[in-house]
């Protein structure tokens, strides 16, 4: 595995790649809390059948980090797609094949909405895509959403700012059934992308400017618009998610096929929480495969 960073834009992307240098590139991004370590089970699969795995660290997380130390730490669904734009220029690709898990997911979907030409295909996992803006969810989603709630308060916003270990692990440990997957050595690996000096900033803002208690970064507005408005996702799609997911609640993602008037595929993990290529990687990697075997990356 290569260990290299790249400028993009406001931030120095910290990114692991492997695999063939002569493979197909495909990008994975991380969700939240995570980091790469989440595609550990799946990333020799992919180099096996050939393919060459980019997978970064996210604004805030592990090594990667803000040129200015002193800017603001926005966190918003559209910062982080921008950043991926700009890392995908630093790297010379145009257009690849676009994993994404969690906030992952989130940044695929809002490429494939908004700048479909630089992504070949897409696959997320964990998270739901409806057009339009984000309006408060069915109940039961609603009181799967607390710890967003928590975090749109003054006292949650202190103890995320002073407790991110305590709060990322509290996800992982509501998130998903127990099993092998989650053990203290497995977060352990993990924790440290966590102490980054941004973590919760970025953290904080990503969910409270999603919920209206920080305002949007006017930086973003017109990437941000252009996703709001698109209608359909045209771009070949791949959705995974687990069946016993207490985040993200299956029932989010019943009757999304409609959405998508390119190739799409759903898939659901049963015994499968939110972390699905930590819990069945195997399952991921084989759903992965059939899915970049049939669309590569034209």
């Amino acid at each position: 595995m290569d260990v290299n960073s790249v400028t993009a834009g406001e931030v120095e992307i910290t990114y692991e790649a492997s695999g063939p240098d002569m493979g197909q590139p495909v990008l994975l991004l991380h969700g939240w809390p995570d980091d790469p370590r989440s595609y550990d089970g799946v990333v020799p699969k992919l180099n096996a059948a050939g393919w060459r795995t980019i997978v970064p660290y996210w604004r805030g997380c592990g090594p990667t980090k803000f040129i200015n130390p002193e800017g603001p730490k926005t966190g918003e669904t559209a910062a982080l797609a921008t950043d991926i734009l700009a890392f995908m220029d630093g790297l010379g690709f145009s257009r690849l094949p676009v994993i994404g898990h969690d906030w992952g997911a989130r940044v695929a979907y809002l490429l494939a909405a908004a700048r479909p030409q630089r992504v070949a295909s897409i696959a997320a996992l964990s998270v739901p895509w409806a057009p339009g803006r984000i309006g408060v969810p069915p109940l039961p989603q609603v009181r799967a959403f607390w710890y967003q709630w928590f975090m749109n308060t003054e006292p949650g916003t202190a103890f995320v700012r002073e407790n991110p270990l305590a709060f990322a692990r509290e996800q992982w440990v509501a998130w998903s059934p127990p099993g092998p997957w989650f053990t203290d050595d497995t977060f352990g690996k993990t924790a440290p992308s966590f102490q980054n000096p941004d973590w919760a900033a970025v953290t904080l803002n990503f969910y409270r400017s999603r919920w209206g208690a920080d305002a949007p970064d006017p930086r973003f507005a017109e990437l941000r618009q252009v996703a709001e408005e698109a209608s359909s996702i045209a771009v070949p799609t791949l959705v995974i998610h687990g069946a016993t997911d207490t985040c993200l609640l299956p029932a989010s993602f019943a009757g999304q096929a409609q959405h998508f008037t390119g190739p799409y595929r759903q898939v659901e993990l049963e015994g499968v929480g939110h972390f699905p290529t930590r819990e069945a990687p195997d399952k991921v990697a084989e759903a992965l495969l059939t899915h970049l075997g049939e669309v590569g990356q034209h």
